[in-house]
């Protein structure tokens, strides 16, 4: 491998996708949502904190640990895993086999949560571990193929645009379920423990298409190599070639704090709401819409400001708005009390905590669009899949880091006092990202060529 800043690395332009295969390949978002909406965050995520674990006269703090636990499990799985596997789908070129398998394995643990019951707590946390591996694993391997999908100016609508059509089929498997399965109960439990199979099957049947209209375009290398020898040459050589993608590298550390933020929002934004806000069954679905929404809107809108004023300036602002919805989220109680007292109003703080939900959908679907895309500006075609591995890394070993001293921090002091942790974690991912420079990394990809 070598760096050739010649012209010649950029004479042979490559071929992109038509308009069918970007939907293909959005449409993956689309179903692995009803995973990250309907397990994580919405509805297992609540039922195994209140009904499988329960309140053993801690005031919830040890299912939120295992909760916890089990995602950072899974995360650290990833970031051991993601790197490798993104440097054998390089080398092999199959991107789009991985991809498969990680589809499979999602929806078959999925569907096994069904047989949970209250009290079934190593089972929860066994499956909820191998079923978020999988769909971590899937993450990042549909990423790898955003740098093939279009020329580097426009990858923050086509990222924006997939991101989007994710939070739409998020609403649609989220309202089904919430209106037809009910609450998180364990009076309801014989039809909410339904919601396995339903986003196991929703995420097998949505995702056809893209497995029909994807292409793989990378091309082989010689065989006779085993997986271990591919993987260690390929990351063995990519460490020593990080010098030249000096912007990516420092933006990953970037991204290693804000995803951090990102993932125990993910984790606890519903716990949070059921045990700190309070809110009813009501309230809580009338939330999933506004974040659903709102996601969508951050996707599309952040992404066609991206293109227009620059990946990292879009990202950066992403940050500052997480930062403000960090401490709305953390202040809505006693915000909501205060004004009550002041000026005699009879304002719920479920109420008001609708109108911070906008604001953290918002920073929700924009910074994910908006950090997935800047990977793919700074990604060599031929190295897409090895360098959104690390991508995968940062973002797994962020989770990790997150949810986990979120965790015992809650133990120490709560829930509500814990979540500032995120806003501080935005403001470094910040700082750290000021080094970055934008333009240099875009051409340090383009001129990158294998000899």
């Amino acid at each position: 491998m070598s760096l050739n800043m010649s012209s010649e690395a950029s004479k042979s332009a490559p071929v992109y996708a038509s308009r069918r295969e970007i939907f293909g390949w959005a449409m993956f978002d689309f179903a692995n949502q009803a995973y990250t909406l309907l397990i994580i965050t919405v509805v297992f995520g609540e039922l195994f904190t209140t009904v499988i674990v329960g309140d053993r006269g801690d005031g919830f703090r040890l299912a939120n640990f295992l909760w916890s636990l089990a995602l950072a499990l899974s995360y650290l799985m990833v970031v051991v895993s993601a790197p490798l596997c993104g440097a054998i789908m390089d080398y092999r070129a199959e991107k789009k086999r991985f991809l498969l398998a990680s589809y499979l394995a999602t929806v078959a643990t999925t569907a096994m949560l069904y047989f949970v019951e209250p009290g079934y707590v190593v089972a929860g946390l066994l499956l909820i571990v191998l079923s978020n591996y999988a769909y971590s694993m899937g993450e990042s391997f549909i990423a790898a193929f955003l740098p093939e999908l279009g020329p580097p100016q426009s990858l923050g609508k086509i990222s924006g645009f997939g991101w989007a059509l994710g939070y739409i089929g998020g609403l649609l498997a989220a309202g089904f379920t919430l209106v037809v399965l009910g609450e998180a109960t364990l009076e309801n439990y014989d039809r909410i423990r339904w919601v396995g199979p339903f986003a196991a099957g929703f995420f097998l049947v949505a995702a056809i298409p893209t497995f029909v209209w994807l292409k793989e375009r990378g091309v082989a290398r010689p065989g006779g190599v085993s997986y271990r020898q591919i993987a260690t040459a390929q990351l063995f050589s990519t460490f020593k070639e990080l010098r030249h993608f000096r912007d990516l590298t420092i933006f990953l550390v970037s991204l290693l704090f804000s995803m951090a933020g990102v993932y125990i929002i993910i984790a606890f934004a519903f716990i949070y709401g059921a045990q700190v806000i309070g809110w009813d069954e009501g309230v809580r679905n009338i939330m999933f819409i506004v974040v659903q929404v709102t996601a969508a809107i951050g996707a599309v809108g952040f992404g066609f400001i991206q293109d227009t004023f620059g990946a990292k300036r879009t990202y950066q602002m992403t940050l500052a708005l997480w930062v403000v919805a960090i401490v709305a989220i953390w202040a809505t109680p006693e915000l909501t009390a205060w004004a009550n007292a002041q000026f005699g109003w009879q304002w719920q703080a479920q109420y008001v905590f609708l109108y911070v939900g906008c604001l953290a959908g918002l920073s929700l679907g924009s910074s994910q669009s908006a950090s997935r895309a800047l990977v793919g500006v700074f990604s060599p075609l031929a190295k897409s899949a090895e360098f959104f591995g690390f991508w995968g890394l940062a973002n797994k070993l962020a989770g990790v880091l997150g949810i986990v001293v979120l965790g015992v921090l809650q133990t120490l002091i709560g829930l509500q006092a814990s979540i500032l942790l995120c806003a501080g974690l935005f403001l470094t991912a910040m700082l750290i990202c000021a080094g970055v420079n934008e333009r240099r990394g875009r051409e340090a990809a383009t001129a990158w060529q294998s000899t």
